[in-house]
């Protein structure tokens, strides 16, 4: 089986046929690789100037800028992609889904002009750093830093547990720029900070139980000046930008679990096909047979609703609630298929060297990033 035999309905025949050349990429230029990178603990940087070649980048990002000016369904197709034949945490979707939205909504002419081509070409790797040591998903009680002196900004703090934080050459660093100011999200600015500037400094590739190929880093800032015109957009709106963008960072997680929920679907159903015990196939027992029907009913529904959930994100009509309803029902569901796989693969479901088993580490995380899914509930209970 495949993603080409769901009845999708989100998608046009534009769309489809840029999955083919995604999907070429995928097999031939990453799934290869993800092995040894998970080995490495880092995804390559030459690996991204070939997927920008490709268009594989921010595709989203307009024409004038060196984009393709195509819609977020792009975006998706390279998701479901990555999740499905890939296989890899690249960090493409991070630049793509989230950082570069930033820039094209609440960016200067100046800084989309400079930075946009680049991140489409792969020339530049960005990440967006927010979460700290002692804040996690509460985004109100940052601690970093960014004082005005003359016409710069001084940055100290720190952040944690940031995506593409070795490789990363721009930083969309969340900070205070008032400290004062009440409420506490008034003080909240996003600062650019260029990976070259004195003062900052990156801290452990930290050690994961999942997504070992995945750059996940310590960023520090000791008295790092940039110019007052990195900010973005306007100083002391960057806590309403954050929120602004989560719907879509959100449906972009959900994209990723709902296409990696199949990929283990699809490799169990084959496993337990041609795995024998007592004398006949897995598949020929009932329990085997029941627990892949649960799981196909809940895909059948997952797909549908990530379509529902993709087609009015590209009307612009997908709300916070909806974005923080599909990341939590798409990352609970890889969850429960992730396991459930497992279980059927038996004691080989344990060991490292099948698919499986990385792909269940992998998973844990999704319910955590993003903003956890007890925060999802609160989020959704909030409109209630």
């Amino acid at each position: 089986m495949s993603l080409d035999s769901l009845a999708r309905t989100a998608y046009t025949e534009d769309h489809e046929a840029f999955r083919q050349t995604v999907r070429r990429f995928m097999q031939e230029e990453i799934a290869p690789h993800g092995a040894q990178w998970a080995e490495d603990g880092i995804v390559p940087k030459s690996i991204w100037p070939k997927a920008g070649e490709l268009g594989l980048l921010c595709p989203t990002v307009p024409e004038e800028y060196g984009g393709l000016g195509l819609d977020f369904g792009y975006n998706a197709i390279v998701d479901e992609e990555a999740a499905y034949y890939g296989g890899v945490t690249t960090g493409f979707s991070l630049q793509s889904d989230i950082v570069v939205s930033y820039i094209v909504n609440y960016g200067s002419e100046e800084q989309k002009r400079h930075w946009l081509p680049k991140l489409v070409s792969g020339e530049v790797i960005t990440a967006i750093a927010m979460t700290e040591p002692g804040t996690g998903s509460d985004l109100q009680g940052m601690r970093t830093t960014a004082k005005k002196d003359g016409n710069h900004y001084v940055i100290n703090g720190s952040k944690t547990y940031i995506t593409n934080g070795q490789n990363a050459d721009l930083i969309l660093v969340c900070c205070k720029t008032d400290t004062e100011i009440q409420p506490a999200y008034k003080g909240v600015s996003i600062v650019l900070v260029e990976a070259d500037r004195e003062g900052f400094k990156r801290g452990r590739n930290l050690d994961k139980i999942g997504q070992d190929e995945a750059d996940t880093s310590e960023l520090f800032f000791e008295d790092v000046r940039v110019p007052i015109t990195n900010c973005l957009g306007q100083e002391g709106m960057g806590f309403i930008y954050l929120m602004s963008e989560l719907p879509q960072e959100r449906l972009s997680i959900a994209v990723s679990a709902m296409a990696g929920s199949q990929r283990a679907f699809d490799m169990t159903v084959e496993y337990t096909r041609d795995r024998k015990a007592f004398g006949k196939p897995i598949l020929d027992f009932q329990n085997s047979r029941f627990v892949l029907a649960d799981l196909k009913a809940k895909l059948q529904v997952g797909w549908a609703h990530l379509d529902w959930a993709l087609a009015r994100h590209l009307r612009k009509e997908l709300t916070p609630e909806e974005g923080a309803a599909a990341k939590l029902w798409h990352t609970d569901l890889q969850w429960e298929v992730m396991d459930k796989c497992l279980q059927l693969f038996g004691g080989a479901g344990y060991m490292n060297e099948y698919p499986i088993a990385r792909m269940w580490r992998g998973a844990r995380v999704t319910r955590i990033f993003g903003g956890t899914n007890e925060i999802m509930k609160e989020l959704i209970g909030r409109k209630l």
